[in-house]
């Protein structure tokens, strides 16, 4: 614990959430920060007795708990939000957002779509999110300027992008944003593939080779939909998920997005090369991708956390929502009310994420020496009342809009309900503006 003269902030007053196994919830807790840092939890008038100086936030009829964390997003795709819906994966993708993408999508537009998804993920309690797309730099740039984390890739595909007519082009701009961004305190950049069937395998292998250089997360999309399954079937004789690990790609740094049509041999395959899987349930839902087996991953010990996918395909960043849908929909599939319990859906969006993310010494957890992002969610609401569980009220009761206050390395980045680093106002306009240019 350091010296409570050098504490600049404690929250205080609500029951804190630590997220540590085996630790039960703090009535009436508190969380000391310094210099960006956990310093001290425990109850508040343990705390107060110190004499500590730093600024007090008031979080007395809240609960308090590590800030979420979104393992897969295309955060720029906030401008899409709706531009087709109601569509299966292969015609959305590549007869509507493909083709708005090569048109509408620039330096200037992925910078308005990220200041977008920032203010309305930060709303919504998420401190750490994911992104691949392109523009790679500006995203992290709006990210830094935010002081909201994330770990960021420009994306690698086979055919030209927004931004890159060669795939040479593509791994050099990856270079770039892996050496800028390389010691940044909020922002980890990563590589991204897009997909086994949009990666051609030299260039899935160099990705690879490239994430184990700098030592960085591989993004990728992995068996998201039958079809892409039954191709890889009939052209490799291999699953995705197999040919990957064949390859030699799969390992600890890989966050496989979705991994919806994956059997048992791909499970152990997953769990075997340590793979993080970011479970998508809202996207896959909406475009009848199917549903994951997650469970089973769960019960294997599958490294597991929960993203939104882009707003173009969910049609919100609300991870809350996300959270208590994927708990709903394994229920009802699995008939037992006992899958997917509260605590576990609070681990996959704030600990397992941070561990699917390679993060989790960092974040995801509230004790002494982790970086201090942490979230209040208000309680004093007639939806929110009365609570006995605070894990079963996340996960089933709470909303994004009872997110009171937010911190990110211990910058008050939402204060009582209002985005402090996010001109919100101006961003809203802006994203008007464009959608009026798209409509014409």
């Amino acid at each position: 614990m350091t010296d409570a003269a050098n504490w600049d902030t404690i929250v205080l007053g609500g029951t804190v959430l630590t997220m540590e196994e085996g630790r039960e919830p703090i009535a009436n807790g508190a969380v000391a920060i310094a210099d960006g840092t956990i310093a001290a939890v425990g109850p508040a008038e343990q705390l107060l007795d110190l004499a500590p100086t730093g600024e007090l936030i008031n979080a007395s009829s809240c609960i308090i708990l590590p800030g979420l964390v979104n393992t897969h997003s295309h955060l720029a795709m906030t401008l899409l939000r709706g531009i087709a819906d109601d569509l299966p994966l292969k015609e959305w993708l590549e007869g509507h957002i493909w083709p708005a993408e090569k048109t509408h999508m620039n330096r200037e537009t992925v910078r308005l779509g990220t200041e977008l998804a920032v203010a309305e993920q930060l709303r919504a309690g998420v401190t750490t999110t994911t992104d691949m797309y392109f523009f790679g730099d500006e995203v992290a740039a709006v990210l830094a300027e935010a002081g909201m984390r994330g770990v960021v890739a420009e994306s690698l595909i086979d055919f030209p992008t927004p931004r890159c007519a060669t795939t040479d082009e593509m791994f050099a701009r990856q270079r770039e944003l892996l050496e800028a961004f390389r010691d940044h305190p909020l922002v980890t950049p990563s590589v991204a593939a897009h997909a086994p069937y949009s990666v051609s395998a030299p260039n899935l292998v160099r990705e690879a080779e490239l994430a184990e250089e700098y030592e960085v997360p591989m993004q990728i999309h992995l068996a998201e939909a039958r079809w892409e399954v039954e191709r890889s079937l009939s052209d490799k004789g291999l699953s995705p998920v197999a040919y990957l690990a064949d390859l030699g790609v799969l390992s600890e740094r890989t966050v496989a997005a979705h991994c919806v049509h994956v059997s048992p041999e791909d499970v152990k395959l997953l769990l075997e090369f340590d793979v993080g899987v970011a479970h998508n349930p809202v996207s896959n839902l909406k475009l009848a991708s199917g549903v994951s087996p997650v469970p089973a991953m769960v019960a294997r010990g599958v490294k597991l956390g929960l993203g939104t996918d882009g707003a173009a395909s969910n049609n919100t960043l609300d991870l809350l929502r996300d959270a208590q849908i994927a708990s709903l929909l394994h229920k009802g599939v699995a008939g037992s009310p006992t899958v997917l319990p509260a605590r576990t859906m609070v681990e996959l969006v704030t600990v397992g994420g941070a561990r699917v993310l390679g993060l989790d010494g960092r974040i995801g957890t509230l004790r002494e020496g982790m970086e201090a992002d942490l979230i209040c969610l208000e309680t004093g609401r007639a939806h929110a009342t009365p609570i006995y569980d605070p894990f079963s009220h996340i996960v089933f009761a709470a909303r994004a809009a009872d997110v009171r206050h937010v911190l990110v390395r211990g910058r008050v980045v939402v204060r009582d309900w209002q985005a402090t680093t996010v001109d919100e106002e101006r961003v809203r306009a802006k994203a008007s503006e464009f959608a009026a240019r798209l409509r014409s």
